[in-house]
């Protein structure tokens, strides 16, 4: 059948309604709906064979505070029949891998969150995952106004493809073979440590470039469907490990429309982001120190070199601890616009300024006949300027 025909497609959604339903009432029988509580956040994660899967996951775990084991669809197909296919390079049946991988979401310490390592793989399987969330969004309205609504939160779907090419992926499949079979040799020589299975794939080209050729006309081309329903990720995982997860953190920064509750989100999604906030700052900043030199040049020149005379020698003594405090009665700063310069200079800098104003009355004079103390009120300007500080090495 040719995959792109719509009655290919019709065919692949009515298989997968028949798969999921059945799934579904099982899980319904063995648990009881009230019971079925899947992970507010899964992340579903897929890639290349040799694109770093199980190298990333951890990673991504702990950057987004998932504490939850990963469920890893290759470990639960251990039965005989799925071993065979695996070797060969192909697909295990769509509603054994689905059951097994709804299953092992439901168990509590995944209540939160979790990673799933290879699912969806196929067309079939995404439009169950398609699916399953329509089912958790029917449930959550079900439930919302019982006992069970905190069970049923609005699910967050993450799609995490990481991908290489063809080459880059046959390359790795075929080393990972090779370390396997030199590990497994210095546990035999030695008797320390654990046999590691290696897999069929990773000992040929022919399987290896298969198994990627599955992976690129199967997997991947049901994947790109999903776009347009969740949050797609798409990681190009090629180059160091360092450069893969820098990719990874800048596709998974946090994104509340997608985290929240709906009426959440509407609450407080009028307060803008920091991190546009910190974009749109930059700009403003550099706007306003070229218009004080423009159009408060005086004033401007005076408060640098105030700060020059006064301020840069007391932060240069405090520069191991990145702290420090400077108490000025300079009457510049009696125009406020002083101040939101000095602030801004720091800025621009590097440094995180703050001003207190304290007032001080002080004695100037006894008046004998009324016995009263006249007083006059002193402006005592506050800063404290953060910064980053050095660290002292030291040795023995």
């Amino acid at each position: 059948m040719n995959k792109n025909d719509p009655s290919t497609h019709d065919v692949e959604i009515k298989d997968a309604t028949l798969i999921f339903n059945s799934v579904w009432k099982k899980l319904a029988k063995t648990y009881g709906e009230e019971n079925l509580a899947f992970p507010k956040e899964i992340f579903w994660l897929n890639g290349a064979p040799g694109s770093g899967k199980g190298t990333n996951t951890k990673f991504i775990m702990d950057f987004r505070s998932i504490t939850g084991n990963p469920i890893v669809v290759s470990d639960l197909l251990r039965s005989p029949e799925a071993k065979r296919l695996i070797d060969k390079g192909m697909l295990v049946g769509d509603r054994e891998v689905s059951e097994l991988v709804f299953k092992e979401l439901l168990k509590p310490e995944r209540n939160k969150g979790v990673i799933v390592d290879g699912y969806p793989r196929t067309h079939v399987q995404v439009e169950c995952l398609k699916l399953l969330y329509n089912k958790l969004k029917q449930l959550r309205s079900k439930y919302i106004n019982t006992e069970h609504a905190p069970s049923f939160r609005k699910p967050h779907f993450h799609i995490v493809v990481l991908f290489i090419d063809e080459k880059e992926s046959v390359g790795r499949q075929i080393k990972r073979g090779q370390q396997m079979i030199e590990h497994n040799k210095k546990v035999e020589a030695s008797g320390v440590g654990e046999i590691i299975e290696v897999r069929a794939t990773d000992l040929s080209e022919d399987t290896a470039l298969g198994r990627y050729n599955t992976f690129k006309s199967v997997t991947y081309e049901a994947l790109k469907s999903l776009r347009e329903e969740f949050y797609y990720h798409y990681i190009d995982a090629l180059g160091s490990i360092e450069e893969v997860r820098q990719r990874i953190i800048e596709e998974l920064k946090y994104q509340s429309s997608l985290e929240l509750d709906e009426k959440t989100n509407d609450r407080i999604s009028h307060i803008p982001v920091a991190q546009v906030l910190a974009e749109n700052a930059r700009q403003d900043l550099v706007s306003r120190l070229d218009s004080y030199e423009r159009h408060h040049t005086k004033m401007f020149a005076e408060v640098v070199k105030l700060i020059d005379e006064t301020f840069i020698p007391i932060i240069i003594r405090h520069a191991i601890s990145g702290f420090a405090i400077v108490n000025s009665e300079d009457r510049i700063f009696e125009d406020s616009m002083a101040l939101t310069m000095l602030i801004d200079i720091f800025s621009e800098r590097g440094y995180h300024a703050v001003a207190d104003i304290n007032k001080v009355e002080v004695p100037i004079r006894f008046d004998p006949q009324t016995n009263r103390i006249e007083t006059t009120t002193r402006r005592i300007y506050r800063f404290t300027i953060r910064f980053q500080g050095t660290e002292i090495r030291r040795t023995r």
